[in-house]
Protein backbone atom coordinates (compact mmCIF):
# COMPACT_ATOMS: atom_id res chain seq x y z
CA UNK A 1 0.00 0.00 0.00
CA UNK A 2 3.32 2.45 0.25
CA UNK A 3 4.34 4.06 -2.74
CA UNK A 4 4.15 2.41 -6.30
CA UNK A 5 7.57 1.16 -7.88
CA UNK A 6 6.28 1.51 -11.74
CA UNK A 7 7.67 -0.82 -13.87
CA UNK A 8 10.02 0.23 -16.60
CA UNK A 9 8.90 1.45 -19.87
CA UNK A 10 7.59 -1.52 -22.34
CA UNK A 11 10.19 -2.00 -24.56
CA UNK A 12 9.60 -1.77 -28.46
CA UNK A 13 9.04 -5.57 -28.74
CA UNK A 14 6.61 -5.36 -25.31
CA UNK A 15 4.52 -2.48 -27.03
CA UNK A 16 3.78 -5.13 -30.09
CA UNK A 17 2.81 -7.75 -28.42
CA UNK A 18 0.32 -5.47 -26.06
CA UNK A 19 -0.77 -3.47 -28.81
CA UNK A 20 -0.85 -5.70 -31.80
CA UNK A 21 -1.45 -4.66 -35.51
CA UNK A 22 -4.33 -6.08 -35.85
CA UNK A 23 -6.80 -4.19 -33.04
CA UNK A 24 -7.14 -0.01 -33.03
CA UNK A 25 -7.54 1.51 -29.96
CA UNK A 26 -10.59 3.00 -29.80
CA UNK A 27 -11.15 3.94 -25.71
CA UNK A 28 -9.23 3.98 -22.91
CA UNK A 29 -10.37 4.90 -19.39
CA UNK A 30 -7.98 5.16 -16.56
CA UNK A 31 -9.24 4.41 -12.44
CA UNK A 32 -6.39 6.09 -10.31
CA UNK A 33 -6.05 5.88 -6.65
CA UNK A 34 -4.94 9.27 -5.88
CA UNK A 35 -1.08 9.93 -4.68
CA UNK A 36 1.00 9.84 -1.50
CA UNK A 37 -0.98 11.04 1.99
CA UNK A 38 -0.86 11.58 5.84
CA UNK A 39 -2.68 9.34 7.51
CA UNK A 40 -6.53 9.88 8.02
CA UNK A 41 -5.99 10.28 11.36
CA UNK A 42 -3.04 10.44 14.68
CA UNK A 43 -1.84 7.15 15.93
CA UNK A 44 1.22 5.86 17.63
CA UNK A 45 2.46 9.36 18.99
CA UNK A 46 3.48 7.30 21.94
CA UNK A 47 5.99 5.80 19.12
CA UNK A 48 7.31 9.29 18.86
CA UNK A 49 5.76 10.07 15.54
CA UNK A 50 3.67 13.36 15.34
CA UNK A 51 0.52 13.86 14.31
CA UNK A 52 1.01 16.93 12.26
CA UNK A 53 3.16 16.51 9.14
CA UNK A 54 4.89 19.50 7.15
CA UNK A 55 4.82 17.81 3.32
CA UNK A 56 2.05 20.12 2.22
CA UNK A 57 3.60 23.51 0.69
CA UNK A 58 0.75 23.97 -1.45
CA UNK A 59 -1.13 25.21 2.06
CA UNK A 60 1.03 28.74 1.62
CA UNK A 61 -0.80 29.43 -1.78
CA UNK A 62 -4.60 28.68 -1.99
CA UNK A 63 -6.38 31.14 -3.92
CA UNK A 64 -10.58 31.24 -3.35
CA UNK A 65 -12.86 32.41 -6.12
CA UNK A 66 -14.33 36.14 -5.06
CA UNK A 67 -17.43 38.10 -6.13
CA UNK A 68 -16.59 41.00 -7.32
CA UNK A 69 -18.50 43.55 -4.74
CA UNK A 70 -18.63 47.41 -4.47
CA UNK A 71 -21.23 47.38 -1.72
CA UNK A 72 -23.43 49.54 -3.86
CA UNK A 73 -25.82 47.16 -4.89
CA UNK A 74 -27.61 44.31 -3.76
CA UNK A 75 -26.17 41.14 -4.33
CA UNK A 76 -29.34 39.94 -6.18
CA UNK A 77 -28.95 42.93 -8.45
CA UNK A 78 -25.49 42.03 -9.70
CA UNK A 79 -24.93 40.98 -13.01
CA UNK A 80 -23.83 37.32 -12.89
CA UNK A 81 -21.71 35.76 -15.24
CA UNK A 82 -23.32 33.33 -18.42
CA UNK A 83 -19.75 33.41 -20.13
CA UNK A 84 -17.11 33.48 -16.73
CA UNK A 85 -15.81 37.28 -17.47
CA UNK A 86 -16.20 39.92 -15.16
CA UNK A 87 -17.83 39.60 -11.82
CA UNK A 88 -15.32 37.03 -10.04
CA UNK A 89 -11.90 37.39 -9.05
CA UNK A 90 -9.30 35.35 -6.85
CA UNK A 91 -7.79 36.12 -3.17
CA UNK A 92 -4.34 34.30 -2.64
CA UNK A 93 -4.34 32.94 1.44
CA UNK A 94 -2.08 30.25 3.07
CA UNK A 95 -3.44 28.40 5.80
CA UNK A 96 -2.30 27.19 9.23
CA UNK A 97 -3.88 24.36 10.90
CA UNK A 98 -5.29 25.42 14.99
CA UNK A 99 -5.25 22.58 17.11
CA UNK A 100 -6.07 21.66 21.12
CA UNK A 101 -3.21 22.69 23.16
CA UNK A 102 -2.91 22.13 27.36
CA UNK A 103 -6.37 22.69 29.03
CA UNK A 104 -7.74 22.56 25.95
CA UNK A 105 -6.33 26.29 24.63
CA UNK A 106 -5.94 26.96 20.93
CA UNK A 107 -2.55 26.36 20.00
CA UNK A 108 -0.73 26.31 16.01
CA UNK A 109 -0.26 22.81 15.24
CA UNK A 110 3.63 21.98 14.51
CA UNK A 111 5.57 19.91 12.82
CA UNK A 112 8.12 17.24 13.98
CA UNK A 113 10.53 20.33 13.66
CA UNK A 114 8.37 22.76 15.01
CA UNK A 115 7.29 23.70 11.41
CA UNK A 116 4.20 26.35 11.57
CA UNK A 117 3.34 26.54 7.55
CA UNK A 118 3.10 23.26 5.36
CA UNK A 119 1.42 21.45 7.57
CA UNK A 120 -0.62 18.63 6.43
CA UNK A 121 -4.53 17.44 7.80
CA UNK A 122 -4.94 14.55 8.03
CA UNK A 123 -5.42 12.40 4.79
CA UNK A 124 -4.39 15.24 2.70
CA UNK A 125 -2.21 14.86 -0.23
CA UNK A 126 1.00 15.32 0.22
CA UNK A 127 4.09 17.17 -1.97
CA UNK A 128 5.10 13.56 -2.49
CA UNK A 129 1.55 12.77 -4.05
CA UNK A 130 1.45 15.21 -6.06
CA UNK A 131 4.84 14.72 -7.70
CA UNK A 132 4.25 10.82 -7.81
CA UNK A 133 0.45 11.55 -9.87
CA UNK A 134 2.15 14.02 -12.07
CA UNK A 135 4.60 11.43 -12.91
CA UNK A 136 1.18 9.24 -13.84
CA UNK A 137 0.76 11.61 -16.81
CA UNK A 138 4.07 12.18 -17.81
CA UNK A 139 3.95 8.25 -17.75
CA UNK A 140 0.24 7.64 -19.81
CA UNK A 141 1.70 10.96 -22.07
CA UNK A 142 4.64 8.69 -23.13
CA UNK A 143 2.41 5.96 -23.90
CA UNK A 144 -1.08 7.35 -25.55
CA UNK A 145 0.61 10.31 -27.51
CA UNK A 146 4.35 9.63 -28.16
CA UNK A 147 4.28 5.96 -28.63
CA UNK A 148 0.89 4.69 -29.69
CA UNK A 149 0.07 8.08 -31.15
CA UNK A 150 -3.20 7.30 -29.57
CA UNK A 151 -3.90 10.60 -28.24
CA UNK A 152 -2.87 14.06 -30.20
CA UNK A 153 -0.13 16.10 -29.41
CA UNK A 154 -2.09 19.44 -28.63
CA UNK A 155 -5.81 19.51 -27.80
CA UNK A 156 -7.94 22.71 -28.50
CA UNK A 157 -10.62 21.38 -25.98
CA UNK A 158 -11.69 18.91 -23.72
CA UNK A 159 -14.25 17.56 -25.78
CA UNK A 160 -12.98 14.30 -26.06
CA UNK A 161 -12.19 13.33 -22.27
CA UNK A 162 -14.00 12.53 -19.42
CA UNK A 163 -12.28 13.64 -16.21
CA UNK A 164 -14.19 12.77 -13.11
CA UNK A 165 -12.93 12.51 -9.18
CA UNK A 166 -14.81 11.92 -5.77
CA UNK A 167 -15.33 14.76 -4.00
CA UNK A 168 -12.70 13.53 -1.64
CA UNK A 169 -10.02 16.50 -2.10
CA UNK A 170 -6.79 14.34 -2.46
CA UNK A 171 -8.36 12.61 -5.70
CA UNK A 172 -9.42 15.78 -7.25
CA UNK A 173 -5.97 17.48 -7.08
CA UNK A 174 -4.41 14.00 -8.23
CA UNK A 175 -6.79 14.40 -10.98
CA UNK A 176 -5.37 17.61 -11.53
CA UNK A 177 -1.67 16.76 -11.08
CA UNK A 178 -2.07 14.31 -13.25
CA UNK A 179 -4.23 15.36 -16.61
CA UNK A 180 -1.16 18.80 -16.03
CA UNK A 181 0.81 16.74 -16.48
CA UNK A 182 -0.42 14.51 -19.57
CA UNK A 183 -1.48 17.90 -20.97
CA UNK A 184 0.97 20.29 -19.73
CA UNK A 185 0.00 24.13 -20.81
CA UNK A 186 2.66 24.52 -23.59
CA UNK A 187 0.46 21.67 -25.37
CA UNK A 188 -2.82 23.54 -24.76
CA UNK A 189 -4.03 25.44 -27.89
CA UNK A 190 -6.00 28.76 -27.40
CA UNK A 191 -10.13 29.36 -28.21
CA UNK A 192 -9.35 31.87 -31.32
CA UNK A 193 -12.25 33.88 -30.45
CA UNK A 194 -11.40 33.96 -26.34
CA UNK A 195 -7.83 33.61 -26.54
CA UNK A 196 -7.87 31.06 -24.07
CA UNK A 197 -7.84 27.32 -23.66
CA UNK A 198 -11.67 26.19 -23.27
CA UNK A 199 -11.52 25.31 -18.95
CA UNK A 200 -11.79 21.33 -18.66
CA UNK A 201 -15.02 20.25 -16.69
CA UNK A 202 -14.18 17.71 -14.15
CA UNK A 203 -17.42 15.53 -12.84
CA UNK A 204 -17.98 14.91 -9.18
CA UNK A 205 -20.86 13.86 -7.28
CA UNK A 206 -22.74 14.16 -3.31
CA UNK A 207 -21.77 11.74 -0.92
CA UNK A 208 -25.60 9.79 -2.01
CA UNK A 209 -24.72 9.53 -5.58
CA UNK A 210 -21.07 8.44 -5.10
CA UNK A 211 -20.20 5.42 -6.94
CA UNK A 212 -16.31 5.98 -7.57
CA UNK A 213 -15.97 3.74 -4.18
CA UNK A 214 -18.43 1.22 -2.26
CA UNK A 215 -20.24 3.62 -0.72
CA UNK A 216 -21.28 2.02 2.80
CA UNK A 217 -21.82 5.28 4.22
CA UNK A 218 -25.13 5.64 1.82
CA UNK A 219 -25.95 1.87 1.51
CA UNK A 220 -27.21 0.27 4.18
CA UNK A 221 -27.78 -3.39 2.86
CA UNK A 222 -23.97 -2.82 2.23
CA UNK A 223 -22.92 -1.62 5.24
CA UNK A 224 -24.52 -4.95 6.39
CA UNK A 225 -22.77 -7.18 4.31
CA UNK A 226 -19.21 -5.03 5.31
CA UNK A 227 -19.77 -5.77 8.96
CA UNK A 228 -20.53 -9.22 8.06
CA UNK A 229 -17.52 -9.99 6.29
CA UNK A 230 -15.79 -8.26 8.75
CA UNK A 231 -16.91 -10.22 11.43
CA UNK A 232 -15.65 -13.24 9.13
CA UNK A 233 -12.59 -11.69 8.63
CA UNK A 234 -12.14 -11.72 12.78
CA UNK A 235 -13.13 -14.77 13.75
CA UNK A 236 -10.86 -16.54 11.06
CA UNK A 237 -7.54 -14.24 12.25
CA UNK A 238 -7.74 -12.92 15.58
CA UNK A 239 -6.19 -16.06 17.66
CA UNK A 240 -4.88 -17.18 14.54
CA UNK A 241 -0.65 -17.74 14.19
CA UNK A 242 -0.32 -14.77 11.97
CA UNK A 243 -1.95 -12.25 14.38
CA UNK A 244 0.08 -13.26 16.78
CA UNK A 245 3.09 -12.64 14.98
CA UNK A 246 1.21 -9.40 14.64
CA UNK A 247 1.45 -8.60 18.36
CA UNK A 248 5.16 -9.46 18.56
CA UNK A 249 5.78 -6.44 16.53
CA UNK A 250 2.77 -4.11 17.18
CA UNK A 251 1.44 -5.01 20.86
CA UNK A 252 3.86 -3.23 22.74
CA UNK A 253 2.36 0.04 21.50
CA UNK A 254 -1.02 -0.74 21.53
CA UNK A 255 -2.83 1.27 23.69
CA UNK A 256 -4.28 -0.15 27.29
CA UNK A 257 -7.56 -0.40 26.46
CA UNK A 258 -7.33 -2.10 23.61
CA UNK A 259 -3.34 -4.21 24.19
CA UNK A 260 -3.63 -6.78 21.57
CA UNK A 261 -3.92 -6.47 18.09
CA UNK A 262 -6.95 -7.42 16.37
CA UNK A 263 -8.83 -6.99 13.08
CA UNK A 264 -11.55 -5.16 15.13
CA UNK A 265 -8.58 -3.77 17.96
CA UNK A 266 -8.08 0.09 18.31
CA UNK A 267 -6.93 1.38 16.34
CA UNK A 268 -7.89 -1.42 13.96
CA UNK A 269 -5.58 -3.51 12.01
CA UNK A 270 -6.17 -1.59 9.14
CA UNK A 271 -5.81 1.61 10.59
CA UNK A 272 -2.41 0.05 12.00
CA UNK A 273 -1.53 -0.54 8.13
CA UNK A 274 -3.00 3.09 7.14
CA UNK A 275 -0.36 4.88 9.23
CA UNK A 276 2.81 2.29 8.72
CA UNK A 277 2.41 3.31 5.05
CA UNK A 278 2.08 6.33 4.92
CA UNK A 279 4.90 7.05 7.35
CA UNK A 280 7.51 4.44 5.09
CA UNK A 281 6.13 6.72 2.18
CA UNK A 282 7.47 10.33 3.27
CA UNK A 283 10.98 11.73 4.99
CA UNK A 284 12.79 10.18 8.17
CA UNK A 285 11.05 13.00 10.01
CA UNK A 286 8.05 10.92 10.18
CA UNK A 287 9.03 7.53 10.32
CA UNK A 288 8.10 4.84 13.37
CA UNK A 289 10.43 2.87 15.10
CA UNK A 290 12.11 0.49 12.72
CA UNK A 291 10.36 -2.95 14.08
CA UNK A 292 6.77 -1.16 12.26
CA UNK A 293 8.17 -1.78 8.65
CA UNK A 294 8.64 -5.76 9.78
CA UNK A 295 8.50 -7.33 5.87
CA UNK A 296 7.04 -10.25 7.39
CA UNK A 297 4.35 -8.21 9.01
CA UNK A 298 3.60 -5.25 6.67
CA UNK A 299 2.67 -8.17 4.27
CA UNK A 300 0.30 -10.25 6.75
CA UNK A 301 -1.00 -6.59 7.63
CA UNK A 302 -2.17 -6.29 3.51
CA UNK A 303 -2.83 -10.04 3.41
CA UNK A 304 -5.35 -9.98 6.22
CA UNK A 305 -6.78 -6.31 5.62
CA UNK A 306 -7.46 -7.13 2.02
CA UNK A 307 -9.45 -10.32 2.98
CA UNK A 308 -11.37 -7.97 5.78
CA UNK A 309 -12.12 -5.18 3.05
CA UNK A 310 -12.03 -7.16 -0.45
CA UNK A 311 -13.35 -10.50 -0.27
CA UNK A 312 -17.03 -9.76 -0.21
CA UNK A 313 -16.31 -8.53 -3.53
CA UNK A 314 -15.22 -12.21 -4.60
CA UNK A 315 -17.76 -14.24 -3.22
CA UNK A 316 -20.91 -12.04 -2.95
CA UNK A 317 -22.59 -11.10 -6.07
CA UNK A 318 -25.43 -8.28 -4.12
CA UNK A 319 -21.90 -7.18 -2.42
CA UNK A 320 -20.30 -6.45 -5.90
CA UNK A 321 -23.57 -5.15 -7.04
CA UNK A 322 -24.19 -2.62 -4.44
CA UNK A 323 -20.42 -1.87 -4.25
CA UNK A 324 -18.84 -1.48 -7.39
CA UNK A 325 -21.38 -2.62 -9.97
CA UNK A 326 -22.32 1.19 -10.94
CA UNK A 327 -18.97 1.90 -11.53
CA UNK A 328 -18.19 -0.89 -13.93
CA UNK A 329 -21.86 -0.27 -15.72
CA UNK A 330 -20.62 3.12 -16.36
CA UNK A 331 -17.04 2.14 -17.86
CA UNK A 332 -19.09 -0.23 -20.13
CA UNK A 333 -21.77 2.06 -20.78
CA UNK A 334 -19.08 4.24 -22.23
CA UNK A 335 -17.04 1.62 -23.93
CA UNK A 336 -20.64 0.58 -25.41
CA UNK A 337 -21.79 3.63 -26.78
CA UNK A 338 -17.74 3.92 -28.22
CA UNK A 339 -18.58 0.96 -30.71
CA UNK A 340 -22.26 1.40 -31.22
CA UNK A 341 -21.24 4.81 -32.88
CA UNK A 342 -17.88 3.97 -34.35
CA UNK A 343 -19.55 0.61 -35.90
CA UNK A 344 -22.06 2.29 -37.45
CA UNK A 345 -22.86 5.84 -39.69
CA UNK A 346 -22.97 7.77 -36.61
CA UNK A 347 -19.94 9.82 -36.34
CA UNK A 348 -17.74 9.31 -33.15
CA UNK A 349 -16.41 13.04 -33.10
CA UNK A 350 -19.88 14.06 -31.56
CA UNK A 351 -18.72 17.11 -29.07
CA UNK A 352 -19.76 16.12 -25.17
CA UNK A 353 -17.57 18.51 -23.30
CA UNK A 354 -17.96 15.96 -20.47
CA UNK A 355 -21.30 17.13 -19.89
CA UNK A 356 -22.48 13.71 -21.36
CA UNK A 357 -20.72 11.24 -19.30
CA UNK A 358 -22.01 8.41 -21.65
CA UNK A 359 -21.39 10.52 -25.13
CA UNK A 360 -20.06 8.34 -27.71
CA UNK A 361 -17.10 11.32 -28.51
CA UNK A 362 -15.52 10.47 -25.11
CA UNK A 363 -12.03 8.63 -26.01
CA UNK A 364 -10.00 9.71 -22.79
CA UNK A 365 -11.30 8.96 -19.29
CA UNK A 366 -9.55 9.96 -16.21
CA UNK A 367 -11.06 9.45 -12.58
CA UNK A 368 -9.39 10.16 -9.30
CA UNK A 369 -10.47 7.40 -6.60
CA UNK A 370 -9.28 5.30 -3.87
CA UNK A 371 -7.43 2.07 -2.82
CA UNK A 372 -10.87 0.56 -2.04
CA UNK A 373 -12.36 1.29 -5.75
CA UNK A 374 -9.22 -0.74 -7.52
CA UNK A 375 -8.97 -3.77 -5.39
CA UNK A 376 -13.06 -3.56 -5.10
CA UNK A 377 -12.69 -3.57 -9.10
CA UNK A 378 -10.58 -6.04 -9.49
CA UNK A 379 -11.96 -8.49 -6.75
CA UNK A 380 -15.34 -8.29 -8.44
CA UNK A 381 -13.41 -9.44 -11.55
CA UNK A 382 -12.62 -12.04 -10.15
CA UNK A 383 -8.29 -10.79 -10.71
CA UNK A 384 -7.16 -9.66 -7.42
CA UNK A 385 -4.01 -10.85 -6.10
CA UNK A 386 -5.42 -10.63 -1.81
CA UNK A 387 -2.05 -10.71 -0.82
CA UNK A 388 -1.05 -7.10 -1.24
CA UNK A 389 -3.24 -3.43 -1.61
CA UNK A 390 -3.10 -0.98 -3.89
CA UNK A 391 -0.62 1.48 -3.70
CA UNK A 392 -0.55 5.00 -3.23
CA UNK A 393 -1.10 6.22 -7.09
CA UNK A 394 -1.95 2.59 -8.45
CA UNK A 395 -4.04 2.77 -11.72
CA UNK A 396 -6.02 0.56 -13.75
CA UNK A 397 -6.34 1.01 -17.70
CA UNK A 398 -9.45 -0.27 -19.38
CA UNK A 399 -8.69 -0.22 -23.01
CA UNK A 400 -11.24 -0.98 -26.29
CA UNK A 401 -10.47 -2.11 -28.99
CA UNK A 402 -11.32 -2.66 -32.48
CA UNK A 403 -10.60 -5.70 -34.66
CA UNK A 404 -8.99 -4.07 -37.94
CA UNK A 405 -11.28 -5.81 -39.97
CA UNK A 406 -14.05 -5.65 -38.13
CA UNK A 407 -17.07 -4.21 -40.45
CA UNK A 408 -20.65 -2.05 -40.20
CA UNK A 409 -23.79 -4.17 -38.10
CA UNK A 410 -25.92 -6.20 -40.20
CA UNK A 411 -29.97 -5.39 -40.56
CA UNK A 412 -31.78 -5.86 -37.40
CA UNK A 413 -33.14 -9.39 -36.52
CA UNK A 414 -36.24 -9.66 -33.76
CA UNK A 415 -34.97 -10.01 -30.41
CA UNK A 416 -35.28 -13.96 -29.05
CA UNK A 417 -37.25 -13.72 -25.72
CA UNK A 418 -35.18 -14.73 -22.90
CA UNK A 419 -35.91 -17.52 -19.75
CA UNK A 420 -38.25 -16.74 -17.57
CA UNK A 421 -35.99 -15.68 -14.25
CA UNK A 422 -36.13 -16.78 -10.83
CA UNK A 423 -36.92 -14.42 -8.40
CA UNK A 424 -33.00 -14.06 -6.80
CA UNK A 425 -32.31 -13.52 -10.59
CA UNK A 426 -35.65 -10.55 -10.50
CA UNK A 427 -34.27 -9.09 -7.53
CA UNK A 428 -30.82 -8.98 -8.54
CA UNK A 429 -30.73 -9.42 -12.39
CA UNK A 430 -28.54 -7.26 -14.68
CA UNK A 431 -28.80 -3.65 -15.65
CA UNK A 432 -30.92 -2.94 -17.78
CA UNK A 433 -34.46 -4.53 -17.26
CA UNK A 434 -36.42 -5.50 -19.98
CA UNK A 435 -36.18 -2.19 -21.96
CA UNK A 436 -33.94 1.26 -23.25
CA UNK A 437 -35.68 4.18 -23.00
CA UNK A 438 -36.48 5.16 -26.14
CA UNK A 439 -33.80 6.87 -28.31
CA UNK A 440 -30.80 5.34 -25.90
CA UNK A 441 -28.42 2.98 -26.58
CA UNK A 442 -27.45 -0.39 -25.20
CA UNK A 443 -24.88 -0.02 -22.78
CA UNK A 444 -27.08 0.29 -19.76
CA UNK A 445 -29.22 -3.16 -21.77
CA UNK A 446 -28.51 -6.55 -20.13
CA UNK A 447 -27.13 -8.87 -22.68
CA UNK A 448 -29.65 -11.57 -22.49
CA UNK A 449 -32.24 -8.99 -24.08
CA UNK A 450 -30.08 -8.09 -26.59
CA UNK A 451 -31.32 -8.84 -30.12
CA UNK A 452 -29.22 -9.96 -32.75
CA UNK A 453 -28.68 -6.80 -34.54
CA UNK A 454 -27.68 -4.93 -30.73
CA UNK A 455 -25.28 -7.79 -30.14
CA UNK A 456 -23.88 -7.66 -33.33
CA UNK A 457 -22.83 -4.06 -33.29
CA UNK A 458 -19.52 -5.74 -30.30
CA UNK A 459 -18.63 -7.66 -32.74
CA UNK A 460 -15.36 -7.32 -33.40
CA UNK A 461 -14.19 -5.22 -30.17
CA UNK A 462 -11.92 -6.14 -27.17
CA UNK A 463 -11.48 -5.02 -24.29
CA UNK A 464 -7.82 -5.31 -21.92
CA UNK A 465 -7.23 -4.47 -18.38
CA UNK A 466 -3.89 -3.72 -17.20
CA UNK A 467 -3.14 -3.08 -13.22
CA UNK A 468 -0.01 -0.80 -12.91
CA UNK A 469 0.72 -1.38 -16.44
CA UNK A 470 0.40 -5.47 -16.36
CA UNK A 471 -1.79 -6.61 -18.26
CA UNK A 472 -5.04 -8.64 -16.02
CA UNK A 473 -6.81 -11.24 -17.22
CA UNK A 474 -10.92 -12.33 -16.13
CA UNK A 475 -11.24 -15.64 -15.37
CA UNK A 476 -15.01 -15.77 -17.42
CA UNK A 477 -12.32 -14.12 -20.28
CA UNK A 478 -10.12 -17.90 -20.79
CA UNK A 479 -13.27 -19.68 -22.17
CA UNK A 480 -12.88 -20.27 -25.48
CA UNK A 481 -14.86 -17.57 -27.75
CA UNK A 482 -14.64 -15.30 -25.16
CA UNK A 483 -10.85 -14.12 -25.72
CA UNK A 484 -8.56 -13.04 -28.58
CA UNK A 485 -7.04 -15.96 -30.05
CA UNK A 486 -3.92 -16.59 -28.53
CA UNK A 487 -4.10 -13.87 -25.75
CA UNK A 488 -6.60 -14.25 -22.83
CA UNK A 489 -6.54 -10.86 -21.56
CA UNK A 490 -8.20 -9.70 -24.43
CA UNK A 491 -11.91 -10.60 -23.47
CA UNK A 492 -14.61 -9.96 -26.42
CA UNK A 493 -16.66 -6.95 -25.39
CA UNK A 494 -19.46 -9.34 -25.17
CA UNK A 495 -18.03 -11.40 -23.00
CA UNK A 496 -17.01 -8.24 -20.52
CA UNK A 497 -20.50 -6.96 -20.52
CA UNK A 498 -22.35 -9.80 -19.86
CA UNK A 499 -20.14 -10.42 -16.92
CA UNK A 500 -20.69 -6.82 -15.37
CA UNK A 501 -24.14 -6.51 -16.37
CA UNK A 502 -24.29 -8.93 -14.11
CA UNK A 503 -23.58 -7.21 -11.50
CA UNK A 504 -24.96 -3.89 -12.48
CA UNK A 505 -27.84 -2.24 -10.24
CA UNK A 506 -31.33 -1.50 -12.12
CA UNK A 507 -31.50 0.92 -8.85
CA UNK A 508 -28.88 1.03 -6.59
CA UNK A 509 -30.58 3.47 -3.79
CA UNK A 510 -33.66 1.22 -4.08
CA UNK A 511 -31.72 -1.93 -3.73
CA UNK A 512 -29.31 -0.45 -0.86
CA UNK A 513 -32.71 -0.52 1.01
CA UNK A 514 -34.04 -3.90 0.16
CA UNK A 515 -33.36 -7.00 1.94
CA UNK A 516 -31.76 -5.56 5.21
CA UNK A 517 -33.10 -8.72 7.15
CA UNK A 518 -31.51 -11.27 5.03
CA UNK A 519 -28.82 -13.13 5.53
CA UNK A 520 -25.65 -11.73 3.51
CA UNK A 521 -25.34 -15.79 1.96
CA UNK A 522 -27.11 -16.13 -1.50
CA UNK A 523 -29.86 -18.24 -1.49
CA UNK A 524 -27.66 -22.07 -2.47
CA UNK A 525 -25.61 -20.76 0.57
CA UNK A 526 -22.07 -21.17 -1.90
CA UNK A 527 -19.88 -18.79 -2.51
CA UNK A 528 -20.86 -16.90 -5.67
CA UNK A 529 -17.34 -16.64 -7.67
CA UNK A 530 -16.86 -13.01 -9.52
CA UNK A 531 -15.48 -12.67 -13.34
CA UNK A 532 -17.77 -15.25 -14.86
CA UNK A 533 -20.55 -14.30 -17.21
Amino acid sequence: MTSLTPRPPYTDDELKKLYPSNLQLQQVQILMRHGERTPVTARFQNAGLKPFWPYCASVRQLRSIMLDYNGQNRPKDLELPTTGKGSFSTVEWKRRLETFGPKDEPVVAKGPGHEIDDICDFGALTDLGRQSTSRLGMRLRKLYVDRLGFLPETISSTDDFYLRSTNVPRALESVHQAFQALYPPSTREADPETGKFPVPTVLTRGPGDETLYPNDGNCRRLAALSRAFAQRAADRWNDSEEMDYLNKVYGKWMPANSPRVAIDSRPRLSGIMDTVNASLAHGPETRLPKEFYDHKARKLLERIASDEWFAGFNESREYRMLGIGGLLGDIVERMVSRAEHTSSSHPVNIKSGTSDPSAPGIKFGLSGCHDTTLAGLLSSLGAYDSSSWPPFTSHIAIELFRKADSHSPSDPIPAVTPAKRGWWESMFSGSAGHKNPPGSGIGRKSSEYLTSSEKSKLDGYYVRMRYNDEPVTIPGCKTPGNHLEGDESFCTLTAFKSIVDKITPQDWKQQCRMNLDQPVTSPSGEPEWAGHP
